[in-house]
């Protein structure tokens, strides 16, 4: 793995295990997985990225499958607009494949809820700030989107189960691979401050809470975190950050369970002792919001950081595509 000083400027696709490799899509992750033990076998795209990120999605697709080789399906941890920016693209260029998720995302997908509004008062750093401008409405994809079996079984990827990791949104899940322990995590945690701009562009690794500015269920959020810890990962890779392993994975993974109030919900906020209501037909309820405590000036530099990281991203977008090369298996 590269060297803490050079992460920022690592190739955007990287190879995570056997049979895995993630796309940084600017702030957010997504996966290419197939069974590492037959080439052959179906493989499937694990998220979708921000919006306008499918022609780069499709393209590594081609690079890593081949040209005529479209997923078997796509397998959505949530549907926050970072998790599936891209699938209007895709699902024209690969237009049978299915887009899974769990039953309490479908009103979220097939447009008959937006989700709780985030919350920029959470505090933490200018991503956190900016999210009164993230998109919250629906998509609405039709008779693409499925529900996961409801055994718990991953459609196409033998050897792997959906968990059931609420709070960050109310459908989300996450996707776990027995034989090597190997976590598929969302946004259940994550391995950077994903509310700090900076920590974002550094991409400090560090297991953290859900992002908060679009956590409207912190019980939930605590209840997925101490499941997903009890499976003992020996890696997660995440929705934001690097990927991390081994006993420094477990111990910070079992230090925000054991102080998940302190380390992973804001000290004030919206859904703070007030969770959205939810339930299989969208939002019922939120609470309402509460006083902003924002600066000019932090959501000035929020929008400089921010604006550096999509120009950085273009940058390397414009570059050679093979860097990913040294990642390979």
């Amino acid at each position: 793995m590269p060297n803490q000083a050079n992460r920022a400027n690592t190739p955007t696709l990287f190879h995570v295990e056997p049979g895995i490799w993630g796309l940084r899509n600017v702030f957010v992750n997504l996966f290419y997985v197939r069974n590492p033990d037959s080439p052959t076998d179906p493989w499937v795209l694990v998220d979708a990225g921000l919006p306008g990120s499918g022609p780069k999605l499709h393209h590594h697709a081609q690079e890593l499958f081949g040209a005529d080789n479209p997923p078997a399906a796509i397998l959505l941890t949530h549907g926050h607009f970072d998790h599936v920016g891209g699938l209007h693209y895709l699902l024209e260029q690969w237009p049978e494949v299915p887009v899974y998720v769990h039953p309490l995302e479908l009103p979220y997908l097939t447009g008959l809820s937006s989700y709780p509004p985030p919350d920029p008062t959470v505090g933490g750093g200018a991503m956190a700030a900016l999210s009164f401008l993230y998109p919250k409405s629906p998509l609405d994809l039709g008779d693409r989107v499925k529900t996961l079996p409801e055994d718990g079984s991953v459609p196409f990827l033998p050897g792997w189960r959906w968990v059931f990791t609420p709070g960050h949104a109310p459908g989300h899940v996450s996707f776990f691979r027995e034989q090597d322990k190997l976590l598929l995590a969302g946004d259940a945690f994550v391995t950077t401050k994903q509310e700090s701009a900076l920590s974002v562009w550094v991409q400090k690794q560090e297991v953290h809470g859900p992002p908060m500015y679009f956590t409207p269920d912190w019980q939930l959020a605590r209840q997925s975190v101490e499941r997903l810890a009890a499976l003992m990962p020996r890696v997660a890779a995440t929705g934001h950050g690097i990927p991390m392993r081994g006993e420094e994975l477990s111990r910070q993974l079992a230090d925000l369970v054991e102080h998940f109030d302190q380390k992973a919900v804001p000290m004030h906020g919206r859904y703070v002792g007030h969770p959205a209501q939810t339930d299989e037909t969208g939002v019922r309820s939120v609470p309402p919001p509460v006083a902003p405590r924002l600066s000019f000036w932090l959501i000035g530099a929020g929008l400089a950081l921010v604006g550096g990281l999509l120009w950085a991203n273009r940058q390397k977008e414009h570059g050679d595509y093979a860097e990913y090369d040294d990642y390979d298996e």
